[in-house]
C-alpha cells in the first residue's frame, strides 16, 4: 500500500486513488503524502482547508482583490510543482503554504509598488493600524503573527520602519523620505532590501547581512 493510504483505510487496494470522502479525512501531512505520489485530488482539499488563510496573508500584503486573489491562485500552483520538496520533518503543511503565501505577495507587492499601483488609491482604502497589529500586518493565526514577527525581527530599524510605514500606511517612497528627512535613495534601498531579507527568512535562504549596515550611498 502507498505511503498516502498506509494506515488510513487498509481496504483500498490495487493501488486504486483515494475517494474525495477518504481526502477529506486525511490530515494535511497525508494529503502531502498523497500529493507527492502523484493523486492531484488532493490539493484541492488543501485549497479547501487553507485559501481563506492565503488569500487573507495576500490580501493584507497586496491591498487589492483581484491581485490577492491571482497570489493565492499562484501559491497553490507553486505547492504542487514544488511538493517534492516537502519534508514534514521541517515543519507542518499550513506553516509551508504561509511561507509561499508571503514570498508569492511579497514578490508582487514590490512588483506593483515598482509600477505605482498604490499611487492613486484613495486616503480612506488605505489600510490602518489595526489594534495590537505592530509586525503582525493585522492577521489573527499564531502561526502567522510568529511567522511576521521573526521575519521583521530580522531587519535592521531603518528596514523595519519603512516597511510599515509603506504596508500599514500606505506611504509612497518619496512620501517616506519628506516624513523621515532621509534621502530617497536611502528609503527605497531600505525598502527594497528588506522585502528581500524578509523572503529570504520565511523561504529559508541564508541571509547573514548585520542588523544595521547604515545608509546606502
Amino acid at each position: 500500500m502507498s505511503v498516502c493510504l498506509d494506515s488510513i483505510n487498509p481496504s483500498v487496494l490495487h493501488g486504486e486513488p483515494p475517494s474525495s470522502a477518504q481526502l477529506q479525512r486525511m490530515t494535511d501531512e497525508q494529503l502531502m503524502a498523497c500529493l507527492q505520489e502523484g493523486k492531484s485530488d488532493a490539493l484541492a482539499v488543501l485549497f479547501d482547508r487553507y485559501q481563506k488563510l492565503v488569500l487573507s496573508i495576500a490580501l493584507k500584503i497586496v491591498r487589492d482583490a483581484g491581485e490577492a486573489e491571482d497570489v493565492t491562485q499562484t501559491v497553490f500552483l507553486d505547492v504542487y510543482r514544488a511538493v517534492a520538496q516537502f519534508d514534514p520533518g521541517k515543519g507542518n503543511t499550513k506553516v509551508w503554504l504561509m511561507q509561499y503565501a508571503y514570498h508569492r505577495a511579497f514578490n508582487r507587492r514590490q512588483h506593483l509598488q515598482g509600477r505605482d499601483f498604490y499611487r492613486n488609491m484613495e486616503a480612506e482604502e488605505l489600510e490602518t493600524r489595526p489594534t495590537e497589529a505592530h509586525a503582525t500586518l493585522g492577521l489573527s493565526s499564531p502561526e502567522t503573527k510568529e511567522l511576521v514577527r521573526q521575519s521583521m525581527a530580522a531587519l535592521s530599524k531603518a528596514q523595519k520602519s519603512v516597511i510599515e510605514m509603506v504596508c500599514y500606511e500606505g506611504l509612497s517612497m518619496r512620501e517616506i523620505a519628506d516624513r523621515t528627512g532621509d534621502s530617497y535613495a536611502n528609503v527605497r534601498h531600505h525598502y527594497y532590501r528588506g522585502l528581500q531579507r524578509m523572503r529570504s527568512f520565511i523561504s529559508g535562504e541564508a541571509d547573514t547581512e548585520p542588523t544595521d549596515r547604515g545608509k546606502c550611498a
